[in-house]
C-alpha cells in the first residue's frame, strides 16, 4: 500500500537545492520516487519571472525529470518565507487509512490560440481524472486541492499562432490560462458541468469558481503539470489533509475550523508542537474585483507600481502565518475562478494528531 511523504524544505536562493541534497545523502528523500515538487521563489511571479525556470533548472540536475513535476510560484512579498515542498511516494504495507493521496499527471501541450479557451479547459478536466485515477481517488469529494502550473503567451508564442490568441497582453493571459484551468478543475471534480464551464466569462464571471483548485502560470511550459491532493484508503501513513474556502483576504475562520478537524488545540496561534506537526499549507490569494474588505476601501487594485496580486500574496500570507505561526507558507496570486471574487481555497496537510483521524 502506497504512503505520502511530504519534505518542506527552505530555500536560500531559487537555485538552492543544498537541502535536498543533504535529505538525498541522509537517505531520506529517494529521487525515484518523488513525484512533485511545489515551491515558493522570491521572483516578481509576472511574465518576466525567471526564478521559477531558474528553479526548475537546478531541481533536474538532482532530481530525474521524467515523472517529476515541477511547480514554482513566483512571489513571496511581505513576510512569507521562499521554500520547496517535496512530494514522495513510498510503499508501506501498514499504517493507518485513509490518507494522504498523491498523484501528478503532465498534459500534452497546447497551442497559444487555445489558452483560456474552452479546449484548455478540456485538456486539464482530463489530467485532473487521470490523476485521481493514478492516486486512487474514486470520489470528487475526497480531492482537497489540485496544484496545477499552466502556460502564458509570450511575444513569440503569439507570432506563432496559427489562429487569434485571446489576447495580445501577455500578463492578461496568465490570468485567462489559470481561470481557464480552474475552470477544468471544477469541470473534473463535478463542480460545474462541461457545458457551463464552456460558456463562462473566464476571468470575468466571478459566481463560477472550484472550491479545490489553484493555479499557477509560468513562461517554462506548454502543458499542464497537475498534482492532485486528496485522501485514499487505497493509501496509509500519518498524513492528513483538509481544505478550507476563505470567503475574503481576512477569513480564517473556515481555516481554524479545518485545524481543528485536524485534531489542532486552535487557540489563537498554534503552538510550536502544533506547529511542526503542521507539514504545508497552500493557499490561493486574490485582490478581488471589488476594491473592498468588507465594506473598507483598499488600494490593491489602484498601484500603479506594484501588481495587485503581489499586494494579495503578501496580505493574506500574513494572515495566514499569524493563525498557523509559519511563514513558509505557499501562497499564491491570481485566483481566477480558485474560491470566490477576494477569496480563495486552502488545503492544510499535518500528521495525524491520534489514531482513528481522517
Amino acid at each position: 500500500m502506497p504512503v505520502a511523504r511530504l519534505h518542506r524544505i527552505a530555500t536560500a536562493r531559487p537555485d538552492d537545492v543544498s537541502g535536498l541534497q543533504a535529505l538525498i545523502a541522509a537517505g531520506q528523500v529517494d529521487p525515484d520516487r518523488v513525484l512533485a515538487v511545489i515551491g515558493k521563489t522570491e521572483g516578481n511571479g509576472c511574465v518576466n519571472d525567471f526564478t521559477r525556470a531558474f528553479a526548475v533548472q537546478a531541481l533536474k540536475h538532482v532530481l530525474p525529470a521524467d515523472g517529476v513535476a515541477f511547480v514554482l510560484s513566483g512571489g513571496t512579498e511581505g513576510g512569507l518565507s521562499p521554500h520547496l515542498l517535496v512530494l514522495q511516494r513510498d510503499e508501506n504495507s501498514s499504517g493507518e487509512s485513509p490518507a494522504l493521496a498523491i498523484a501528478q499527471v503532465v498534459t500534452r501541450d497546447i497551442a497559444p490560440e487555445d489558452i483560456g479557451t474552452s479546449a484548455q479547459i478540456k485538456v486539464v478536466a482530463e489530467g485532473v481524472r487521470l490523476a485521481m485515477a493514478q492516486a486512487g481517488i474514486a470520489r470528487p469529494e475526497d480531492v482537497h486541492f489540485v496544484q496545477i502550473k499552466c502556460p502564458l503567451l509570450t511575444a513569440a508564442r503569439i507570432a506563432a499562432a496559427k489562429g487569434p490568441c485571446q489576447t495580445k497582453d501577455t500578463l492578461k493571459s496568465m490570468a485567462l490560462s489559470r481561470g481557464a484551468s480552474a475552470l477544468g478543475v471544477a469541470v473534473a471534480l463535478a463542480e460545474i458541468s462541461p457545458d457551463q464551464a464552456a460558456t463562462v466569462a473566464i476571468g470575468i464571471n466571478t459566481s463560477v469558481w472550484s472550491s479545490r483548485a489553484s493555479t499557477s502560470a509560468g513562461i517554462e511550459l506548454m502543458g499542464h503539470e497537475i498534482v492532485v491532493l486528496g485522501m485514499s484508503a487505497d493509501w496509509s501513513g500519518d498524513l492528513v489533509i483538509g481544505h478550507a474556502v476563505m470567503a475574503d483576504a481576512i477569513d480564517i475562520t473556515p481555516v481554524r475550523k479545518v485545524l481543528i478537524d485536524l485534531g489542532f488545540a486552535c487557540q489563537g496561534q498554534l503552538t510550536p508542537a502544533d506547529q511542526s506537526r503542521l507539514v504545508a499549507l497552500l493557499a490561493k490569494a486574490d485582490p478581488g474585483q471589488t476594491g473592498h474588505i468588507r465594506g473598507q476601501r483598499h488600494t490593491m487594485l489602484d498601484d500603479s507600481d506594484i501588481a495587485a496580486t503581489r499586494h494579495a500574496r503578501a496580505f493574506v500570507g500574513g494572515a495566514l502565518a499569524g493563525l498557523v505561526g509559519r511563514t513558509d507558507i505557499y501562497i499564491s496570486g491570481g485566483a481566477e475562478h480558485q474560491g470566490p471574487d477576494g477569496g480563495g481555497p486552502v488545503a492544510l496537510i499535518a500528521r495525524r494528531a491520534a489514531k482513528g483521524l481522517t
